[in-house]
């Protein structure tokens, strides 16, 4: 048995001093960078640095503040702009609670709205296959065809469906009549409700819905309505007067959003103004296009900031690139002129996110540990077909820990860092919670109130069920688009996504296998006289453990069969992967 080796040397130096200057670095480079330690960033310091920051306020708004005694956080706006994507996040008292990321080039999916054609009806998943334009045809089921059913969280206001609307009311269709009404080849206009995830194509829906500041034109539902997460009596009453007052074509809809509590009627003119005005500009490509088309796309990132977060909670908004600050305040002037005072460029030579500490938060996202207060962490991975959290004690600092409450006080931590996570990360779908096993109901209820309570602000639909008896609780998330992590990472090319290879010792029952067959076909082939000489290419760690624990079978085989076999490793082979040679021929043997 003989061994041969190859060393490939992949850098190129122009100078000797300059190689030799970067080969200290060579031996770390060439392992993947170290994993690092999950630490929990003191939450306290985030804190006491964003009281500093809220007392350099302007003294009137501290003032309003004082005589309102209010207690709420302070909330801010980073808003940063590199060439190849923009990130936005938002603090409330230092501590991370949001984030958004936005690369130049990607496509703006969710809310974008096409002009389609129907390609192919689906009976059997109950939904119709449009061509869109794009590169993947747009998947639309039938309930999304039909008209939007009524909606628990608006209450609806004023009526102002067309004659044909109430004609199509009164028809009663169902998903049964979608075929005969929409059939292959027809034309719908359509928006995207969720994004393309993988292989699967975008989910779109015909209910049209517009977003403004302060309201969300409904072109197709002729009702107007408020959102129940209004809850005052008295305000609910005057948005109601509000509206019953606006002039809206026969036929349209509007909903006023939460940022529209405590406006006055100006704001909602000028807001419906701009609606109506974008959707002439949507219904003419509509009309002077003949293929399936886009006929709108969503503001980028710092447009939808400026318009979804902007609100009054809001203390202060930094951006770090003049051409966004230019933008941020323009459509500041146009929605809420009041605010234009929170809105600040940063000029300082630190990068912003680092200034506010927010680099360090965010790494804490992509890690798959994530430390708890007390002590425990939460263990999160992502699959397929869901997302499990699991809950583990650690090194809790809770030192009684034969009482009562620190099961009930480690899932508590466990529940509020999980609805943070589940925000920042943008996990969507099915997600599994392990919390550690609690005996008494009262505790898991505690539990189930607190995660609902924390997720009761997220803008994703999301829904809760109770921890079964196995200790598991359920929950789902609205998904619009990928997690944060899906675009960061992507699949290991070496491993295929799979996070582990074969052992040597496998590998070695493998190569072991393959000889022994490739030298029985050969004697079978070309009868006993034939002399075999045999040679494996092999990476170099397989090769070791054939050296080392495995040579006495290797010769064994060798001694058996009357063959002699050689052996090659080299660094670039891949660790699964080997090759048998004929070394007479030069053809490979399997």
């Amino acid at each position: 048995m003989n061994d041969e080796s190859t060393t490939q040397n992949t850098s190129n130096h122009d100078a000797k001093g300059n190689a030799n200057s970067d080969d200290q670095y060579t031996k770390e480079l060439i392992s993947a960078p170290k994993e690092k330690k999950a630490e929990r960033i003191d939450t306290r310091a985030l804190k006491d640095d964003a009281a500093k920051r809220e007392k350099t306020q302007p003294l009137i708004t501290r003032i309003v503040k004082a005589i309102k005694a209010e207690k709420k956080s302070y909330t801010e706006l980073i808003i940063n702009s590199e060439p190849l994507e923009k990130r936005v996040a938002l603090l409330q008292d230092g501590v991370l609670e949001k984030f958004e990321v936005e690369r130049t080039g990607e496509a703006r999916e969710v809310g974008a709205i096409f002009k389609g054609r129907i390609q192919n009806l689906e009976p059997g998943l109950k939904a119709a296959f449009v061509d869109i334009g794009e590169e993947k045809n747009a998947f639309l089921h039938y309930w999304d065809i039909l008209p939007a059913a009524k909606d628990n969280t608006i209450e609806v206001v004023r009526d102002n469906k067309s004659e044909k609307q109430r004609k199509r009311e009164a028809e009663k269709i169902t998903v049964k009549d979608i075929p005969r009404l929409y059939p292959i080849g027809s034309e719908i206009v359509l928006q995207i409700t969720k994004g393309q995830i993988g292989t699967k194509g975008p989910r779109t829906t015909t209910n049209i819905a517009l977003p403004g500041r302060f309201l969300v034109l409904m072109p197709y539902t002729g009702t107007l309505g408020i959102s129940r997460k209004i809850e005052d009596k008295k305000e609910r009453s005057r948005l109601k007067g509000i509206l019953r007052d606006l002039t809206l074509p026969e036929g349209m809809g509007i909903i006023v959003r939460t940022a529209g509590e405590g406006k006055k009627a100006r704001y909602f003119i000028r807001d419906l103004h701009i609606l109506l005005k974008r959707w002439e500009v949507i219904n003419q490509r509509m009309e002077s296009t003949k293929k399936p088309a886009c006929l709108y796309v969503e503001p980028d990132i710092v447009g939808r900031t400026v318009r979804d977060f902007l609100t009054e909670e809001i203390d202060r908004v930094m951006v770090d690139k003049k051409e966004d600050y230019d933008t941020v305040m323009e459509e500041v002037m146009k929605i809420s002129p009041r605010s234009k005072s929170k809105i600040h460029i940063f000029k300082d030579d630190i990068p912003v996110f680092e200034r506010f500490n927010i680099e360090r938060q965010i790494e804490q996202t992509y890690m798959r540990c994530v430390p708890l207060p007390g002590g425990g962490e939460i263990v999160i991975e992502e699959t397929e077909a869901l997302i499990s959290i699991d809950v583990n004690t650690g090194s809790h600092k809770n030192k009684n820990k034969d009482g009562k409450d620190f099961i009930l006080q480690v899932n508590l931590e466990a529940a509020t860092e999980i609805c943070r996570q589940v925000r920042l990360r943008n996990i969507g779908g099915l997600i599994i919670l392990d919390f550690i096993d609690m005996k008494a109901k009262k505790d898991r209820n505690a539990v189930l109130a607190r995660m609902r309570r924390e997720m009761a602000n997220d803008k994703a639909k999301n829904h809760i069920l109770p921890i079964s008896t196995l200790g598991i609780m359920q929950m789902t998330r609205q998904r619009h688009s990928e997690s944060h992590s899906s675009g960061i990472y992507t699949d290991c090319p070496y491993c295929h996504g799979r996070g582990s290879v074969k052992s040597s010792r496998t590998m070695s029952v493998e190569v072991q296998r393959r000889l022994i067959s490739v030298i029985r076909h050969i004697r079978a082939r070309d009868g006993h006289d034939k002399e075999i000489a045999l040679r494996v290419l092999l990476h170099p760690t397989n090769l070791e453990r054939l050296r080392q624990e495995d040579e006495d079978l290797l010769l064994e085989i060798e001694q058996s069969y009357g063959a002699r076999l050689s052996f090659r490793a080299d660094p670039i082979y891949h660790v699964e992967n080997f090759k048998i040679i004929d070394i007479e021929s030069g053809q490979e043997q399997r």
